[in-house]
């Protein structure tokens, strides 16, 4: 495990981890993952603004029923991610849900095994 994730996995509580370092069971949520250490390693927040909004969006989609059984932890990931993103003025949240939009139009069109490519038409 390489120090950034070894710091991640060490700051943040209930983080999917093994001998070898973070779990993960499908490739977005290990991009996921990657996306958050960059921000941190940029400075964009600490890992201790992440771990308390972090904990704020897992009890938030528990609030509306969220088993907590463990498989929708990068959901959480993801949604602190976005948030996080919009709060510190890195993009809008208007702009990552058009971002959103235009890669599920794009994977729409793409043949399963087949690389996921964004063109200007699916930002319309």
């Amino acid at each position: 495990m390489d120090e950034a994730a070894a710091e991640a996995a060490r700051a943040i509580p209930d983080l999917p981890c093994d001998a070898e370092g973070p779990v993960f069971r499908a490739p977005w949520e290990a991009q996921a993952f990657a996306m958050a250490l960059a921000l941190h390693e940029r400075g964009v927040f600490t890992w201790s603004e992440w771990a308390a909004t972090l904990g704020e969006e897992i009890k938030r989609a528990q609030a509306k029923g969220d088993p907590d059984t463990g498989e929708t932890y990068y959901h959480h990931w993801l949604a602190t991610l976005e948030r996080l993103v919009a709060e510190k003025g890195v993009a809008t949240a208007g702009l990552l849900h058009r971002y959103r939009d235009a890669w599920d139009h794009a994977a729409d069109r793409t043949l399963h095994g087949q690389p996921i490519e964004l063109k200007p038409e699916d930002f319309a």
